[in-house]
C-alpha cells in the first residue's frame, strides 16, 4: 500500500465539503487500505479521506484493536456529552479541550458496500465525530473551547 502526506491546516481541501461516494469499487478500497497505512504511519487514531488531499466521505478509526471503515458515514442519533483534550494529524502541535456527545449511532457503508450500523461511546464516539467534522470542512479548533500549543 502507500503512505500519504497528510494536508495541514491552510489548505482549501480541509475546509470544504467531502464529496458522498457514488459506489464502493476498487479505488475506494485502495483508498480505505492507503488511509489505514497513513494513519498508522503517522501513529493517529483517525483518518478522513480530506487529510490526504481526496475530497470523498470515507473515514477511518482505530481505538485499541478495533477497526472502523465508513464510507459515507451518518450520525443519526447523539447522546450526552463529554469533554476531552483532542489533537489532529493535520494540526501539528496543537491541541484542544472540545465537548463531543459521549454516545453515537453511526451509519456507513463498510468496504464490501454493506450498511454499517455503529453504537460507539469514548474515545471510539470521539474520533468518529472528529473525522466526520473533517468530511463537513470542521476542524477541532473550530470547537474547541480552548486550544493549547506545544
Amino acid at each position: 500500500m502507500a503512505v500519504y502526506k497528510i494536508v495541514e491546516i491552510g489548505a482549501e481541501i480541509l475546509r470544504e465539503k467531502a464529496k458522498e461516494v457514488k459506489e464502493v469499487n476498487p479505488s475506494i478500497i485502495k483508498l480505505l487500505d492507503n488511509m489505514l497505512d497513513t494513519m498508522l504511519a503517522a501513529e493517529g487514531v483517525g483518518l478522513a479521506a480530506p487529510q490526504i488531499g481526496v475530497s470523498k466521505r470515507v473515514v477511518v478509526v482505530k481505538v485499541d484493536d478495533e477497526l472502523v471503515e465508513l464510507i459515507n458515514p451518518v450520525i443519526l442519533e447523539k447522546e450526552g456529552a463529554a469533554t476531552a483534550e483532542e489533537g489532529c494529524l493535520s494540526i501539528p502541535n496543537v491541541t484542544g479541550d472540545v465537548v463531543r456527545a459521549a454516545k453515537i449511532r453511526v451509519q456507513g457503508l463498510n468496504r464490501q458496500g454493506e450498511m454499517m450500523d455503529i453504537q460507539a461511546d469514548r474515545l471510539l464516539a470521539r474520533a468518529l465525530q472528529h473525522e466526520i467534522d473533517h468530511l463537513e470542512g470542521i476542524l477541532f479548533v473550530d470547537v474547541a473551547k480552548k486550544t493549547y500549543r506545544g
